[in-house]
């Protein structure tokens, strides 16, 4: 079972300094139109431990200085799947710039070829071997963090939990295709 950890606001310093190497990050937001209609919701992180905090963030400003530090080290890779919508999201409401990142939904597009299916359920199916559930995506994020229910958390967890195992496997096929620098143009 993974360890979820619930927060409001921030994480704290010492969380903060404790990732080395990687993270795995995800968002859910109210909908898909931000910063138009919709608002960042929650954020998850999960180190290489495997440890998941959910964030709720402080609507009403947006403080979160240790997440944003995290955010900015290019020490550390961000690694998400479909990080575009995931990285507008952070950087227009924590006012930041997202650094040094790798998208498993990008990097499976251009080194799994052989298959049409490139969803995080997809590449945690074929890379972890397990089922995930992906019915809570259309949930109420907006809820007060502690009255979110156990799949919705678990759901939320999943969105990371399985990000740094995805993300090695499709670096050892980048590498092994010859693909690695199309992946960083990408990127770019």
């Amino acid at each position: 079972m993974v360890k979820i950890h619930r927060l409001k606001g921030d994480i704290t310093p010492k969380i903060a300094s404790s990732f080395k190497g990687s993270i795995a990050i995800d968002t859910e937001a109210t909908g898909l139109k931000i910063p138009e209609r919709d608002k960042l919701s929650l954020i998850q992180i999960c180190g290489e431990d495997g440890e998941v905090y959910i964030i709720q963030p402080d609507r009403n400003n947006y403080k979160a200085p240790n997440l944003v530090s995290l955010l900015e080290n290019e020490k550390i890779l961000k690694i998400g799947h479909f990080l575009r919508f995931d990285k507008n999201a952070l950087e227009y409401f924590l006012k930041c710039k997202v650094k040094n990142i790798f998208d498993t939904k990008i990097a499976s597009k251009i080194v799994r070829t052989y298959t049409d299916t490139h969803g995080l359920k997809n590449l945690v199916q074929e890379f972890c071997n397990k089922s995930i559930d992906k019915r809570q995506g259309s949930s109420d994020w907006n809820k007060d963090i502690d009255d979110l229910s156990d799949k919705q958390l678990e759901y939320a967890a999943n969105d990371v939990v399985y990000l740094h195992k995805i993300k090695i496997e499709l670096e050892k096929m980048l590498i092994r295709e010859n693909r690695m620098e199309i992946f960083k143009k990408c990127l770019k």
